[in-house]
């Protein structure tokens, strides 16, 4: 047997072709930005097996979950942030514009029931994209404007902040048909304090600022976040009875409950450089340790759903971890202070992470990060797994690998108070025709593979 000129070609073939099933596993040195990226690369592209939006007319709109459209482009813009790979970009960039609908705030009119913290998880991308400085696209609002338009939405909405009991704070739901009307949780409010404190940061305008500052006083006020404790309490809601009157915070602990206000505090220190900030960014890190990283856990981060194998039961759940660790890698970053402190914290889940992610196929990543992957395979665990990834990296990362602001270069023009004629831009969806294309074609590639295999073993 001899080779002929046509062997690179069909070792390119086949090369292509394996990467369809792409790595089962997670292998992971973290001694190795490259091996970080690889794990990086392999834990991003098992996440996007899961996204078929983007085969509609409407990207970005997942179903079963509105809100996990946004986390999974944070995903995807952390994953781009972390390793300058821009796979992924024009998905975010055509999903983020869609689904900020006509008015482009991230409340859509093919959204029902949207809450506070729905929209907020949006706002948060749009300030991400803008951060990491993803370009604009030209037939719709910049990103600082979808951010801003959130930002004022949640401020001035009658759905919004609520000073008719509790003495203010942002509602979990926008609706008073909703069930969560009369509660003011603690990832609504966090979430707008993290919100306004970014824009503030970005912007380099003090009027957000004051509005952070504002949300975070009330927090303490009612005990969401526990300013001699650092516990960061569920929500709060109106006294039986009606009234302006305030029950006691639920303490029902959540990863990302503490990871809206660590993050927050620390944009605000960043802003400001007031050491109140400073003081009050490490505390909730410590806290945040304290509760959910454990040694019980090998020190991985675990949500108390995790213990009981329930966290599937809500689609949310298992994207809380993930949102939490990018936040806290985020706060390293442009903190240096922190990272003695918080990169170990960061390497240790990562590690639990990559053991997770052993499954076949799309069922990569499981739910714990102990123990081996459980079986709880789904596109939620899929994007966390990719944002712990992404987040380990900041140990590779310094001063250049920074979120950009107006002060260092970053595109402040915005528009809030315009409104768009449409319901987002217009996407033409894959059809039918497209689909028996792509068929004949994935035969067509088929075919020319197994040639060109027989070719290069067949005798001359």
């Amino acid at each position: 047997m001899r080779f002929r000129s046509g062997a690179r070609m069909a070792i390119a073939a086949l090369h292509l072709l394996s990467l369809t099933s792409h790595v089962v596993a997670l292998d992971l040195d973290l001694g190795s930005q490259e091996s970080i990226k690889n794990a990086g690369d392999t834990a991003a592209y098992n996440m996007m097996t899961w996204y078929k939006s983007n085969e509609t007319d409407n990207p970005g709109f997942i179903k079963r979950s509105w809100w996990t459209g946004a986390a999974l482009y944070l995903a995807c813009l952390n994953y781009w942030h972390a390793t300058n790979d821009t796979t992924y970009n024009e998905d975010v960039s055509i999903g983020l514009q869609k689904q900020g609908g006509k008015d482009g705030n991230y409340n859509p009119s093919w959204v029902q029931g949207v809450g506070n913290d729905d929209q907020m998880f949006w706002g948060l991308a749009a300030i991400t994209a803008a951060e990491y400085d993803l370009p604009n696209r030209p037939e719709g609002p910049t990103w600082l404007t979808l951010a801003i338009r959130v930002y004022n939405d949640q401020k001035d909405s009658s759905g919004g902040w609520d000073e008719s009991f509790c003495g203010g704070g942002i509602r979990w739901q926008k609706d008073p048909w909703q069930g969560g009307y009369t509660m003011k949780n603690s990832v609504s409010n966090g979430g707008f304090f993290m919100l306004a404190a970014r824009i503030a940061w970005f912007t380099q305008q003090d009027k957000y600022a004051e509005w952070a500052e504002k949300v975070w006083d009330w927090s303490t006020s009612v005990n969401l976040v526990n300013n001699k404790t650092w516990e960061v309490g569920d929500s709060v809601s109106q006294a039986k009875g009606g009234g302006d009157g305030c029950s006691l915070p639920d303490h029902m602990r959540w990863t990302y409950n503490y990871g809206t206000y660590l993050s927050g505090a620390a944009y605000m220190y960043a802003f400001t450089n007031d050491n109140k900030w400073l003081n009050r960014t490490n505390h909730l890190i410590d806290s945040f340790f304290k509760t959910f990283i454990q040694p019980k856990h090998g020190g991985v981060i675990a949500d108390p759903c995790e213990a009981t194998g329930v966290c599937d039961e809500d689609a949310n759940r298992p994207l809380f971890k993930g949102l939490t660790m990018s936040w806290l890698s985020d706060a390293a970053l442009i903190i240096p202070s922190l990272r003695d402190k918080v990169i170990p914290k960061l390497e240790a889940s990562a590690r639990g992470a990559a053991k997770s992610c052993t499954g076949g196929g799309q069922d990569l990543c499981g739910n714990r990060w102990y123990g081996g992957n459980d079986g709880q395979n789904s596109m939620e665990n899929a994007i966390t797994g990719s944002q712990m990834m992404s987040a380990v990296m900041v140990k590779f990362q310094g001063n250049s690998s920074k979120p950009v602001s107006v002060a260092t270069g970053g595109n402040g023009t915005s528009d809030p108070d315009a409104v768009t004629d449409q319901d987002g831009p217009e996407f033409r969806p894959i059809t039918t025709g497209d689909r028996a294309g792509a068929g004949i074609l994935t035969v067509l590639c088929v075919g020319a593979i197994i040639s060109a295999v027989v070719f290069l073993f067949s005798d001359p």
